[in-house]
């Protein structure tokens, strides 16, 4: 039987540290601490010393996302402490307890533990915003509570599981309210990225271009969003070509999917485009189609639809988070298989803005999908175009799994999204796409090839794009590095990360 991972409940309580009544209280400690913080001392004396003893002896170094369990006896009500390393005093950031309170999350599951107190931003709260603490330990308790179990069966460990109740613990009354606000706001976005992570992790058997359709019609119920899904033959009247042409060979036709989100502050408003048009790769799977790859890994090709995913979470969080704005999400999905009806290298293929693109290779799909659809939102004339997509094996060579490609036409909005990233935790480096690259695109023969030499490959693809998008201000995200992992870290499973559903999120509530 396949199970979906349960939802995690984030509130706040008001109550000192020893009356909290749960099953796991996790307290934050530095690296190199000697002696117990203040905020900790009573607590520490009515369980008899033990965070006093663990320092003492050593054990317990504080280190980031280090952790030490310590059982309390029965004279407080809950009975285990779990300690959490924040590493360095003077490196501590919000991105630091977000990672620890995932970090709890986590180690609260192994324990089967159901019931989770968060007190490690108490130490913290001369460097971070109380507010700001409240949103990331809600999203790091959220995100490191999901688990990809969906396909495991109950003899493989996957017996129904009870929701995790997370609570953040303050005793003041002024910073609990400060905290609840942000708690809010950090459930929503931690929930946004399951979304993604959910959706993203399904193999190609369960989800497709019409699969997903449903899915981001659902979602759209289930938000409040407006939704239009465009099958192959809409797609082939509007002359959305690219899209056809990648999703030619499978027997599930291709479809473009948009969701719109009309903030309070927007209703009623006439005349003006979008504030933000979100773009989002999603070929459901990709094997190259033609120009097939290896069978090596060819699996992961499920997460070649992360960007679509990605815009699903955000429009959801939009939604919920009833941002007032005028917030477009465009998902062009494809799957990319060879058959008799599959495009060709050689193939020219006229695209939705009128340029014609010769292939050259039928595994630079990508692309093909976002010109379309990166045109259609250029006719919206909105404010900013951002699209998300696992593009390119360059961008991994580049910058390994640690940050997003970040390519555009506009400095501003750049700027404004490296802001974001900073404060979202999802790292982006920004890499150039100017002229001197658009012309290794440049075809004998039509307009543009869909392909150029190794050389500054990721680069290469975002000139491209930029070629559909006109005048509007517009950024590429390269997530091919970030959207998935197989590397288990204290915070977070592995499979689809949900990487930029915080981003851009954070981005769009910038203003």
């Amino acid at each position: 039987m396949v199970r979906q991972t349960k939802q995690t409940s984030v509130t706040v309580k008001q109550v000192q540290l020893h009356q909290y009544d749960g099953d796991i209280l996790t307290l934050g400690l530095f690296e190199g601490s000697k002696r117990v913080p203040k905020e900790y001392a009573y607590l520490d004396k009515v369980i008899g010393g033990a965070i006093r003893e663990v320092l003492r002896l050593g054990d317990f170094k504080g280190r980031a996302n280090e952790t030490t369990i310590l059982y309390c006896p029965g004279r407080v009500v809950c009975r285990r402490v779990l300690l959490v390393g924040l590493g360095k005093k003077d490196k501590i950031r919000p991105a630091v307890l977000r990672q620890a309170a995932g970090t709890a999350a986590r180690s609260a599951n192994k324990l089967g533990a159901s019931r989770l107190g968060l007190a490690m931003h108490e130490i913290a709260k001369s460097k971070i915003d109380i507010e700001a603490a409240g949103q990331v330990l809600a999203e790091g308790a959220v995100v490191g509570c999901y688990k990809y179990k969906d396909y495991l069966s109950d003899a493989n460990g996957n017996k129904e599981a009870v929701a995790m109740r997370v609570s953040i613990i303050e005793p003041n009354a002024a910073a609990a309210l400060k905290l609840n606000r942000g708690r809010k706001t950090g459930t929503i976005l931690g929930q946004g990225q399951n979304l993604a992570r959910a959706v993203a992790n399904k193999p190609g058997n369960e989800i497709n271009p019409p699969s997903l359709g449903r899915e981001a019609q659902k979602t759209a119920r289930q938000c409040g969003l407006k939704c239009r899904v465009f099958n192959d033959r809409q797609l082939a009247e509007m002359g959305m070509n690219a899209i056809l042409a990648v999703g030619g060979g499978s027997a599930n036709k291709p479809r473009l999917i948009m969701l719109e989100h009309k903030g309070r502050a927007t209703r009623g408003k006439t005349g003006a485009g979008p504030d933000v048009v979100v773009v989002g790769k999603a070929i459901t799977f990709d094997s190259g189609g033609i120009s097939i790859k290896p069978s090596a890994k060819m699996e992961d090709m499920k997460f070649d639809k992360a960007g679509g995913c990605a815009v699903l979470g955000i429009m959801a969080a939009v939604a919920r988070l009833k941002l007032p704005r005028h917030i477009v999400g465009l998902i062009p999905a494809a799957e990319n298989l060879p058959s008799q009806t599959s495009y060709r290298p050689g193939d020219i293929i006229r695209t939705y803005n009128g340029k014609t693109v010769e292939v050259q290779n039928t595994d630079a799909e990508g692309r093909l999908i976002l010109s379309d659809a990166l045109a259609y939102a250029a006719k919206m004339k909105p404010r900013a175009i951002i699209d998300m997509a696992t593009l390119t094996g360059a961008c991994v060579v580049a910058l390994g799994e640690h940050n997003a490609g970040l390519f555009g036409n506009n400095e501003a909005l750049k700027k404004k999204i490296e802001k974001a990233a900073g404060v979202s935790g999802e790292p982006v480096w920004a890499m150039p796409s100017g002229s001197e690259y658009l012309e290794q695109m440049k075809s004998k023969i039509a307009d543009l090839k869909n392909i150029g030499d190794r050389k500054g490959g990721s680069c290469t693809a975002a000139a491209f794009l930029s070629e559909f998008v006109g005048d509007v201000p517009w950024a590429h995200i390269d997530i091919a590095a970030v959207a998935d992992t197989d590397t288990e870290k204290s915070w977070r499973g592995i499979g689809a990360t949900g990487f930029g559903v915080r981003l851009v999120v954070e981005f769009m509530r910038m203003g």
